[in-house]
C-alpha cells in the first residue's frame, strides 16, 4: 500500500532508540523528512546514521529536553510546519503513591502530557491551514488499565489523552486527526528496565521476572518495535483520514475489556 506520505514532514519526538526510533525509521522509509529529537548527542547520532544508512532519507538531528520551553522551541524551530506529529518521551518509573510529593507529580505531568499538549497547540493551527496533519501520542497501555505503581504514568497521560480527544472532534474537519497508539510488553531498553523492577521488587531471577511479564499476553510473545512502529505508521497515511479520537492497544491482545 503507498501511504502517500512521501516528502511530508515529520517530527518524531525523543527518537533517539526505543518505539520512538522505530517509528522515526518507519516513516523515513516512506520517504517523510524526518526530524529526530534527544537528550543524548551520541545515541541521537547513532540513530540518525542508522536511519539515513537503511533509507537513504537524511535525517535532522535536534539535540533537545522536551521537559523544557527552550528544548521544545528548538525542536519546533528546526521543522515549523511539519504535516505529521509524533508525540513521545519517557515514562516516570513505577512507586509508591505515598512517596509521590507534589514536585514528582509536576514532572510526571511535564513529561508525559504537558510537554505534548504544549507541541500540538503550536503546530496543530499549521496543519488546519494546510489542510493535512497527523498526530499520533504514543501514550500506555496503563491508559485502559490502571495500575497503582504506575500512577504518575496513568494519571498524566490519561489528561493528554481527554486533550487530544476533544481536540480531535475539532480538527478532524480540516484533515488533521489526533490518535493515540498505546504500548504495553514491547520488547525496548523499558520493558528491560520494568522486568529488572520487578526482580528487584519480588526478590526474583530476571527469568523469573520475564516469565511474569509475559504471562499476561495471550500471543505468548512480547511485541517488537518494529510491530508498533508499523501500526503508528498506518495512522500517520493519508488513508487515516476517518480515524480520530482512537486508543489503539498493541498488546498481543492482554487488555481484557470489550471496549
Amino acid at each position: 500500500m503507498d501511504l502517500n506520505i512521501t516528502d511530508r514532514k515529520a517530527i518524531v519526538c525523543a527518537s533517539s532508540r526505543g518505539l520512538g526510533r522505530a517509528c522515526a525509521l518507519a516513516l523515513a522509509a516512506e520517504g517523510c523528512e524526518v526530524f529526530i529529537n534527544g537528550r543524548d548527542p551520541a545515541s541521537l547520532n547513532q540513530a540518525a546514521v542508522a536511519i539515513r544508512d537503511s533509507t537513504g532519507v537524511e535525517v535532522v538531528q535536534v539535540v533537545a529536553d522536551l521537559n523544557s520551553g527552550a528544548g521544545r522551541a528548538a525542536l519546533l524551530a528546526a521543522c515549523p510546519a511539519p504535516d505529521i506529529l509524533v508525540t513521545n518521551n519517557g515514562g516516570p518509573p513505577p512507586g509508591r503513591y505515598q512517596d509521590w510529593d507534589l514536585g514528582t507529580w509536576q514532572q510526571a505531568l511535564e513529561a508525559n502530557m504537558l510537554s505534548a499538549i504544549l507541541l500540538i497547540q503550536a503546530v496543530v493551527g499549521g496543519m488546519r491551514a494546510r489542510q493535512f496533519g497527523r498526530i499520533v501520542n504514543i501514550t500506555s497501555a496503563m491508559v485502559k488499565s490502571p495500575r497503582l505503581p504506575m500512577g504518575l504514568s496513568t494519571a498524566a497521560r490519561a489528561g493528554l489523552t481527554a486533550f487530544s480527544k476533544a481536540l480531535s472532534l475539532e480538527v478532524v474537519r480540516d484533515n488533521v486527526t489526533i490518535n493515540n497508539v498505546l504500548p504495553e510488553r514491547i520488547a525496548t531498553d523499558r520493558l528491560t528496565y520494568m522486568t529488572g523492577q520487578l526482580a528487584k521488587h519480588k526478590n526474583i531471577s530476571l527469568e523469573q521476572a520475564r516469565a511474569e511479564m509475559l504471562a499476561p499476553v495471550p500471543a505468548g510473545r512480547f511485541g517488537t518495535p518494529e510491530e508498533f512502529a508499523a501500526a503508528c505508521l498506518f495512522l500517520c497515511s493519508s488513508q487515516s483520514g476517518y480515524i480520530t479520537g482512537q486508543n489503539l492497544q498493541l498488546d498481543g491482545g492482554a487488555y481484557s475489556g470489550l471496549i
